[in-house]
């Protein structure tokens, strides 16, 4: 087994692929993590995105595949945009999932919740909860329609 002297620091590439092999990161994320790689940084993230092994568009892609069923599009675009990641790749990735906003809402207050709000109390407390899951307001309120109007038509039979 070898054993590393705490003297000779890993070389930088060796850092970065290390932390490529954990997950996609954007190149903004690895900078970051980087940082004391003094002036051999860019060079290096140049040379892990000329041979494919950073990308921007596969960490967007990857993310917001991750985040599709539990998140609404708002908060994957806000989390992407502070990983560093340009608004053409986040629209690109936003396009790319392949859930229904609609489903994912429904699934998310599901999971969540499961049963209708009692009264207005809960009912604002539910939509506060799936918007700071990023969903839009508009979703939200349809789907508090959809699950209304099919428990008062179940309600009747």
């Amino acid at each position: 087994m070898k054993s590393r002297q705490a003297s000779t620091p890993e070389p930088l590439r060796d850092r970065a692929l290390r932390y490529l092999a954990r997950r996609e990161h954007s190149r903004a994320e690895l900078e970051h993590k980087l940082a004391d790689g003094g002036d051999d940084l860019a060079a290096v993230l140049d040379a892990l995105e000329a041979e494919g092994l950073l990308s921007d568009s596969r960490a967007a892609t990857a993310f917001a595949n991750a985040k599709a069923g539990r998140f609404g599009p708002r908060y994957i675009a806000h989390h992407l945009k502070q990983r560093g990641i340009a608004s053409e790749l986040i629209d690109a990735a936003l396009n790319s999932v392949e859930q229904d906003p609609q489903v994912a809402v429904e699934d998310a207050w599901r999971r969540k919740f499961g049963e209708l709000p009692r009264d207005a109390a809960e009912r604002a407390r539910q939509i506060r909860f799936l918007q700071g899951r990023g969903f839009e307001l508009g979703a939200i309120l349809d789907l508090m329609r959809r699950l209304t109007a099919g428990h008062s038509r179940s309600g009747m039979e």
